[in-house]
């Protein structure tokens, strides 16, 4: 059957926009966008540049960058736009992540030799243009000053499969479908593609081998990806962590789908000497496409991505701290002293500063899974206790790979457009379900959050999903963290730890904190094909049993960072 399709191509070049055709080293030419505050010309004075390096149009309105530059110019910068090699009007071949840092040091060379230029270069923006400035920095260029990635990583390997066959541990990642479909979609050629795979379609391979054909054309990553990998940092030569420090903002999302490795990224280089002084953190209650939670779920009204007095009102949200952070370390106009080392956002509860990540004060708080006979039902199924349960217990959950458990949003980089009641999913019985008592006073999480579990499953490798909850007084449940590990087993009971990442986050007074685990998360993550078998060329996954021990010599238990007292 044909795959429909829809095909999205440049858009026009703004009109305070001047496009050049900057040569790199191969003579491939990328086509770069220029702007300057207004009323300004190539001889007024010299000026410090912001560079962006995009796949995603540079003139659309998906980005908007023809309203983000407005920002940049009142505050006296150049703002410098590209689309990076292989797309939109960018020559070159059509191939993420490889040539990134050659390209990002001829453009700012290009930039530096700018009759408006004062020598001084920054690097801005979100997701793969926030991996553009890590490549950059690896290719080490003098003028490069200061950058500000946002949701974004510098490890993209870190958000796709890893086998845990091939681990020490036996712990790897399930196949984040929705992250490598991605590939599939900006990475065939110049433009976009727009099409709905049909998941019915087995083995999974073939939904896209038929868009491919339906394209006449193809994705050269995805191809690496889907069934192989291939390491993206090898290729550019040099870990950036491993070349001259230069001072970064990061901006993460408590609600990014890839929110985990960008918090590693951060405290790495945290504790990363020579790195650790220039390392500044922003981080919101926000997903990978901006929406807030302060919104969600959205409306048409306060939708940015199709109403302009929305959009007109995140700007200067997602610009300002970046223009701050800009203004002391390319301008040298505000002191160093006047940026927080850590602005942070407590969900349902403003904004904060600290000196440091997790927040002076902060601590681990225990609570224990319990009440497994009672999980494998609707909430509040088992329990979550402060203290060490004495008495072992078990219970068990089914994987039916055709009857796979719903990712229940369409998209998990706008996951809060939507923030979705996850408590129905309780109700299934392959879902089991943990709730803790209702609070009497705020519960203020401020940090890291992880489960370790007692496991053991009848598949040779088998997947665990883990969704952290905030269950209100009138039954609904949504989303605080989530974490996800693929197990290779044995039939033997184990501990695993798995990973939910960093959130601020208040739990408020008559809230319950709720825990939900599963092993399938479909169409978000490929589903895991419950044998030796390639789970995207598999024609039929097997089914297989989990079980999770509590208690006594087996205990499974969720920590969280908390505030010593909760804020005000």
């Amino acid at each position: 059957m044909r795959v429909p399709f829809a095909r999205t191509g440049a858009a026009p070049v703004p009109d305070h926009a001047l496009q050049h055709l900057v040569r790199m080293r191969d003579g491939t030419r990328l086509a770069t966008d220029v702007y300057l505050p207004e009323g300004a010309d190539a001889t007024d004075r010299a000026l410090p540049a912001v560079l962006v390096r995009l796949p995603y149009d540079k003139n659309s309105r998906y980005v908007y960058f023809d309203k983000v530059a407005r920002l940049f110019t009142a505050r006296g910068y150049a703002l410098v736009v590209q689309d990076v090699r292989g797309k939109f009007r960018s020559g070159g071949r059509t191939l993420p992540f490889l040539r990134e840092p050659d390209d990002g040091y001829d453009t700012i060379d290009w930039i530096t030799h700018q009759s408006w230029s004062d020598g001084s270069v920054g690097m801005f923006g979100d997701s793969y243009y926030g991996f553009t400035q890590w490549a950059a920095v690896a290719s080490q260029h003098p003028a490069l000053r200061a950058i500000v990635p946002r949701v974004t990583t510098v490890d993209f390997n870190a958000t796709t499969a890893r086998d845990p066959r091939g681990t020490d541990t036996g712990v790897g990642l399930p196949v984040w479908v929705e992250g490598i479909e991605y590939y599939a979609h900006h990475w065939v050629d110049q433009d976009t593609y727009d099409w709905e795979p049909d998941r019915r379609v087995r083995p999974v391979i073939d939904q896209y081998e038929r868009a491919f054909e339906a394209i006449g054309a193809r994705s050269a990553w995805f191809d690496l990806l889907a069934p192989r990998q291939t390491d993206v940092l090898h290729a550019l030569g040099r870990h950036p962590f491993d070349s001259r420090p230069v001072p970064v903002l990061h901006c993460v999302g408590w609600y990014d789908n890839i929110g985990i490795p960008h918090m590693n990224d951060y405290l790495a280089l945290a504790d990363r000497p020579g790195w650790d002084a220039v390392q500044y953190l922003w981080a919101g209650a926000v997903d990978h496409e901006n929406y807030r939670l302060d919104h969600a779920p959205v409306t048409e009204d306060t939708d940015h991505a199709i109403s302009e007095a929305a959009l007109d009102l995140l700007l200067p949200e997602y610009a300002g701290p970046a223009l701050d952070f800009f203004d002391v370390f390319l301008k040298g106009s505000r002191p160093v002293t006047a940026l927080s080392k850590v602005t942070w956002e407590l969900g349902h509860a403003g904004w904060r500063t600290a000196t440091a990540w997790p927040p002076a004060g902060s601590g681990e708080r225990t609570f224990w899974l319990t009440g497994p006979a009672t999980a494998a039902g609707p909430l509040p199924g088992g329990a979550l206790v402060g203290e060490p349960v004495a008495d072992e217990d078990r219970t068990r959950w089914a994987y039916d790979p055709d009857d796979l458990v719903p990712s229940l949003v369409p998209d998990s980089f706008s996951y809060l457009r939507d923030h979705p009641d996850a408590g129905p999913l309780a109700a299934r019985d392959d879902v089991l379900a943990f709730t803790g008592a209702p609070l009497a006073d705020p519960l203020d999480l401020a940090g890291p959050v992880s489960l370790d579990l007692h496991l053991a499953g009848t598949a040779p490798v088998f997947d665990v999903f883990a969704k952290v909850l905030d269950l209100a007084p009138d039954g609904t449940a949504r989303l605080v963290v989530r974490g996800q590990v693929s197990v290779r087993g044995d039939g033997a009971c184990r501990e695993v730890r798995v990973e939910c990442g960093h959130t601020g986050y208040r739990l408020r007074a008559g809230h319950r904190l709720a825990l939900l685990l599963a092993s399938s998360d479909y169409p978000m993550y490929l589903p895991c094909s419950g044998s030796e078998d390639n789970p995207w060329t598999t024609l039929a996954p097997k089914p297989s049993t989990q079980t999770l021990a509590t208690g006594g010599a087996t205990p499974s238990r969720l920590t969280v960072t908390v505030l010593a007292a909760p804020a005000d």
